[in-house]
């Protein structure tokens, strides 16, 4: 696919479609792709990490035209990102909140800091898919049956597949991330773990601690192959 200047790329230069809204009524939002959709990567899920959708933007105004087989969301959490917390304006943690069959309904902690203990403490929900924003993206996986879905988090600097599918070693391989099967502590209600009970391939990128100027150079180019469909990953 041929790929927009440099000096182009500070708009997307298509519209995308609403598949639902969050909490505060903000449209939740994914580009699609032009035929059918083999993979989905969404970003900002977790509020926090808004390098991830910083870097999936940079990736998708590098195209000149709708990815042909890739779907995009770059903002699963909206007003998480608007408020800057991990979790939604409810104080979920949508990570959390899936109906997978670990879902527990104990509170669960996040860290300041790679380097702080695990003392700020979120809900994961009333109920397994309480809310809306999960229930909308369970939704858009139903009606776009995606072969694999990407989901980018931050800054655990990791490819984590707990199967290390084809897509996952392709990525590790790509970004010389090591290739996990988790990341080293229990994420009960995890989108991932919704979706390998649901027969989805599920990939966890997660990007390292890093500038923006770091990502744009080792990552984004990586997101780039992903979306123009120029990745060989099966």
């Amino acid at each position: 696919m041929r790929l927009r200047p440099r000096q182009d790329t500070g708009t997307i230069p298509w519209d995308p479609s609403t598949y639902g809204h969050s909490h505060s009524g903000i449209p939740l939002e994914v580009w699609r792709p032009s035929d059918s959709c083999r993979l989905l990567v969404h970003a900002g899920i977790h509020g926090e990490e808004p390098e991830t959708t910083f870097a999936l933007s940079r990736a998708l105004r590098r195209l000149s035209q709708p990815p042909p087989h890739c779907a995009i969301v770059l903002a699963a959490n909206p007003d998480g990102l608007i408020r800057g917390t991990r979790g939604n304006a409810r104080g979920v943690d949508l990570n959390r909140n899936f109906p997978a069959s670990d879902w527990q309904s104990d509170p669960v902690t996040h860290r300041s800091t790679l380097e702080d203990p695990r003392d700020v403490v979120l809900s994961p929900g009333s109920a397994p898919g309480s809310e809306a924003e999960t229930r909308a993206l369970i939704a858009l996986i139903h009606e776009l049956q995606p072969e694999a879905v990407i989901a980018l988090h931050a800054p655990l600097a990791c490819i984590d597949d707990a199967n290390q599918g084809p897509l996952a070693r392709w990525l590790s391989h790509r970004t010389g991330l090591p290739l996990v099967t988790d990341v080293g502590y229990p994420t009960p209600g995890s989108f991932g773990k919704w979706g390998g009970e649901h027969g989805i391939a599920v990939v966890t990128y997660e990007f390292p601690l890093a500038s923006t100027d770091e990502l744009v150079r080792s990552h984004v180019p990586v997101l780039v192959e992903l979306l123009a469909g120029e990745a060989s990953w099966s």
